[in-house]
């Protein structure tokens, strides 16, 4: 995935209201950007953080620029919740992720379960349809070693259940973790965040929902899936 417009970089004054972002450009000045992340965002908010924004000139939007990356000691880091999606996509219909690799046909936002919709629905002939959900993980409190969630997450416990429910079915599913972060090899639950969460996870893995952790190769111009990871449980 090609980011649209050329990213500049800037330093951060301060994250808040979820969505919101003080920053300073090169030049000197200071200006609001907006924040495509409502996560906690823990251990990558710090004031004096570089940055990298995304420029725009859409007279509809009412902030100019937009946050994409964190720059910190050479580690980059995706802000944007909304670019995981984009990047599985490209990478599932280019056959480039292993255990996927055999379905030509990827659907997105598939309605299924209660009221929800899939992101990706894979299908071929003669194979069981897939149900991939797509989490992005950016949280990392030891060296090496990205979690997910960063904050509670109830919805990420109802995809869980859901997906369960697709291979009672007969489906496959997969949660598929996407390491937003060019430090880690490795992925595992934050169960001290939200213990409900690993609890519908083992539950789901019980189940028999499989677990996909992918990391990803991150610059200023560009965000493509790397290799598979580990995921320790």
């Amino acid at each position: 995935m090609r980011f649209q417009t050329e990213l500049i970089p800037a330093t951060l004054i301060r994250r808040y209201k979820r969505f919101l972002a003080d920053v300073r450009l090169p030049d000197g000045q200071e200006m609001t950007a907006h924040c495509p992340n409502p996560g906690s965002m823990m251990g990558m908010a710090d004031e004096g953080m570089r940055v990298w924004l995304e420029p725009n000139d859409d007279p509809k939007k009412k902030l100019k620029y937009g946050w994409r990356l964190i720059e910190d000691g050479g580690v980059f880091i995706g802000v944007d919740t909304g670019v995981p999606n984009r990047v599985i996509g490209e990478a599932l219909r280019a056959g480039a992720i292993a255990p996927l690799a055999a379905y030509e046909t990827v659907r997105s936002e598939v309605k299924y379960g209660e009221n929800s919709r899939i992101d990706f629905l894979l299908q071929q002939d003669g194979l069981p349809d897939v149900y991939v959900e797509v989490k992005s993980v950016t949280l990392s409190r030891q060296t090496g070693l990205a979690e997910f969630p960063d904050s509670v997450t109830k919805r990420g416990a109802k995809h869980l259940d859901e997906l369960a429910n697709m291979v009672a079915a007969g489906h496959r599913a997969v949660m598929l973790y996407l390491v937003q972060r060019t430090d880690c090899t490795r992925v595992a639950l934050a169960d001290d965040i939200d213990p409900a969460y690993g609890r519908a996870f083992d539950a789901a893995l019980a189940a028999g929902v499989e677990t996909i952790a992918v990391g990803a190769n991150i610059t200023p111009q560009t965000v493509d899936v790397g290799e598979l990871l580990t995921f320790d449980r």
